[in-house]
């Protein structure tokens, strides 16, 4: 269909009422109104939906468009039918519709009423809908979301395998256009393959979004609070909140409700009803914050969403940058904040375990990329689109300065000699290694690869030990993002030379390097305001009343508070024993019954150094647990096996255990005699006892050395329960 540029800008005014094309969306829509396999890689917010929304509504026929969301669906058909006169220009076809409903819709189709079907790729396999849609005119089929027929893409369907096979049998010769929004080069790749269209036109626009600020911090046991001061920090703004489980974005939602946030929890476990409750509250502000697993977002177009949070790490770049995508869409801020813990990553890797072989290995390389991206010191956006297959240049680039590493830069060391050592390894090693194995080849650490290469008895085995393991990862990450080295993707990461990494082998020149950054809990809290550091001075005075009032009751000082709820006081300076409820492990009945002291002298020491507290940072804690908590004490009070109760609720020993510690701790007496004395005799529980009276501390670790190993952790645990219940409950 030969179309002038004049009728093309006419249609999209009459259509949608714009004036002007965005991007590449001219281009594209020219060339699948020319009848030929297109391919659009777009960012998020680049306008992909109206690539085949135009030229949909101005052909014959009716446009087949292939998503993998039901909710997406809906929501681009309301548009539509929103710019027309006729309820039945757009259609959607699943399994959600009753057989009237599919009635209407072939009707529609047939009567040429329907420019646009919406269907998901099992419905579009089902035999009697391929067979009603051979005898239909079908102006062209688009595969949205295309990413997902790929096993390298971050959301993959098997289902979407078979488009090409399904599409034969309608037509022979219909025009295919894929979509996606992030597409590393091995993914498009893949999807031209599996569409048969390896003929398409590409058309893929820049994956830099200038307006985004990017930020990766340390995942401490603080997490919740901090999200809660980041919130509070930007109220009355839009924002999203990723959580990899169900449990912890109800979890979640529920702490910023209490601390007076309007958040609302959104994933696959909830009904239809709620979520779509939940979205819309979304997109008419009746709420701020949506808490949601991955499930929420997919074609969510709401322009002003000002910050994405990331509680956990996702588990791929493309993850990351299609959710991070989605905040600023209107060109405003955007503000992108991911907390990582590498035990996040450890998580991932056992979710994988029982996977086929190969999916793990795609699936490890993927998150290895994300761990790279956590831990680097160079920008975050250069990073990000270097693995799109992008190059960014700081200096000259758009939004070259929003990421924290390039707002702190790390101090920079000369490494030309290190990378010329790097690439004669790769290169002498006949590049067969992926990072690890080079890293382990570089500091001489020698694992069963590199004995079975026979490496470790080289002479350059081990040249590099004068540096740690961190440095040369480090080193490794740059060198990739310099265009010195490649990764091969076909054999899941291996390092390649590049021809510039061979010339600088022959010529090297300087190259500066910056180190990673090590997240390391214990030394990182890095919190945004100074008053998130506990207090010394005051840590002090309380350890001391701790001490002087646990001599009093003749008991040992952790039964009064424990250390952690001592660090809490000397952060959160509460001065009402009220207050004191919301600190670490301190319940109303701890709170009442030993806490009129502390805050006295937190109150005092607050007036004397005129500290400002800030009031609304006090984190109120969820009754989260409290129907778990309920049933836990009931049943002991029935004195049923503690196994039993634990397996009841799913849980496993340690994590019950845990739950126990919370209640105990927090001041709440539990009679757990009778499974103790299922444990130890008369004389085991007199010596521990002992020993926990006289100890300075509660420390399990402490407890395991003093009694050589005869006793292990959950042993101890257990009567450290019924210690501290009968003698600070």
């Amino acid at each position: 269909m030969s179309i002038s540029t004049k009728e093309l800008h006419a249609a999209l005014k009459t259509f949608f009422g714009f004036d002007q094309f965005k991007g590449l969306q001219e281009q594209v829509i020219v060339s699948v109104l020319e009848k030929k396999h297109t391919f659009a890689i777009m960012p998020t917010g680049g306008g992909k939906s109206l690539c085949y929304q135009l030229p949909a509504l101005m052909q014959e026929g009716t446009a087949i468009v292939v998503s993998p969301l039901i909710a997406l669906m809906k929501n681009q058909v309301d548009a539509i039918r929103g710019i027309s006169n006729y309820e039945g220009i757009a259609h959607v076809l699943n399994s959600s519709l009753n057989k009237t409903e599919i009635k209407q819709v072939k009707s529609d189709i047939e009567s040429g009423i329907t420019k646009l079907l919406y269907v998901a790729p099992e419905s579009l396999s089902k035999l009697e809908n391929i067979e009603f849609l051979k005898s239909q005119t079908v102006s062209f089929m688009a595969v949205d979301e295309a990413h997902c027929i790929s096993e390298w893409g971050h959301d993959f369907r098997p289902e979407y395998r078979n488009l090409k096979h399904i599409i034969t049998q309608i037509g022979d010769d219909i025009p295919i256009i894929g979509l996606t929004a992030t597409a590393t080069p091995k993914v498009q790749e893949d999807i031209l393959k599996n569409l048969g269209t390896t003929d398409s036109q590409t058309f893929k626009a820049s994956f830099n979004r200038p307006n985004l600020f990017y930020e990766i911090l340390p995942k401490t046991d603080q997490v919740d609070n901090d999200i809660i001061r980041f919130v509070k920090q930007n109220e009355g703004k839009s924002g999203i909140i990723y959580c990899l489980s169900r449990k912890r974005v109800e979890g979640l939602s529920q702490i910023l409700q209490v601390n007076g946030i309007k958040a609302v929890p959104y994933h696959a476990g909830l009904d239809a009803k709620t979520r779509s409750k939940h979205q819309d509250m979304f997109l008419m502000e009746d709420t701020d914050v949506v808490v949601a697993t991955i499930a929420f977002g997919m074609g969510i177009d709401k322009p002003d969403v000002r910050f994405v949070i990331h509680h956990d790490i996702p588990k791929s770049i493309e993850s990351y940058y299609q959710e991070t995508g989605r905040a600023g869409r209107d060109g405003g801020e955007g503000h992108c904040l991911a907390y990582y813990a590498y035990k996040d990553i450890e998580k991932l890797e056992k979710f994988m375990s029982g996977k086929p072989v190969a999916e793990q290995e795609i699936g490890f390389a993927l998150l290895q990329e994300v761990v790279a991206m956590a831990e680097t010191s160079m920008s975050r956006r250069k990073f990000i689109l270097h693995y799109f297959g992008e190059s960014f240049d700081n200096e000259t680039g758009e939004g070259g300065d929003m990421d924290d590493n390039v707002r702190n830069p790390k101090p920079q060391t000369e490494a030309m000699e290190e990378v010329k050592l790097l690439l004669q390894i790769v290169s002498n090693t006949h590049e067969k290694y992926k990072s690890k194995d080079l890293v382990n080849v570089m500091i001489g650490q020698e694992n069963a690869l590199i004995k079975s290469h026979r490496t470790n008895e080289l002479p350059f085995f081990g040249k590099g030990s004068n540096h740690d393991v961190i440095y040369w990862m480090a080193l490794v990450r740059q060198v990739l993002v310099a265009g010195y080295l490649r990764k091969d993707i076909e054999t899941y990461g291996v390092l390649k030379l590049t021809p510039t990494g061979r010339e600088f082998i022959e010529h090297p020149k300087s190259f500066m390097m910056t180190e990673d950054h090590t997240y390391n809990v214990q030394t990182n809290r890095n919190y945004n305001n100074a008053s998130d550091i506990v207090d010394a001075t005051l840590m002090r005075m309380l350890k001391d009343l701790r001490k002087s009032n646990a001599k009093k009751l003749g008991v040992p000082p952790f039964v009064i508070f424990q250390d952690p709820s001592l660090e809490d006081m000397a952060l959160k300076y509460p001065i009402t024993v009220e207050e004191l409820y919301n600190i670490h492990g301190v319940g109303e009945g701890k709170a009442k019954r030993y806490g009129k002291d502390f805050v006295a002298i937190i109150k005092r020491y607050v007036d004397e150094n005129e500290i400002e507290r800030m009031e609304d940072m006090i984190i109120k804690s969820t009754g989260l647990n409290s129907s778990l908590k309920l049933y836990i004490i009931q049943n002991i009070d029935r004195k049923l096996p503690l196994d039993d109760i634990s397996s009841a609720k799913g849980m496993d020993m340690a994590d019950f255990i845990r739950e126990l510690e919370a209640i105990v701790f927090s001041g709440t007496k539990l009679n757990i005699n009778y499974w103790i004395d299922e444990l130890f005799d008369e004389d085991q529980q007199e010596e521990i006892h002992e020993y926990f009276m006289e100890s300075e501390t509660d420390d399990i670790e402490s407890a395991i050395e003093e009694f050589d190993g005869e006793y292990d952790d959950q042993e101890l645990r257990l009567y450290r329960l019924k210690f501290i219940s009968e003698v600070a409950n």
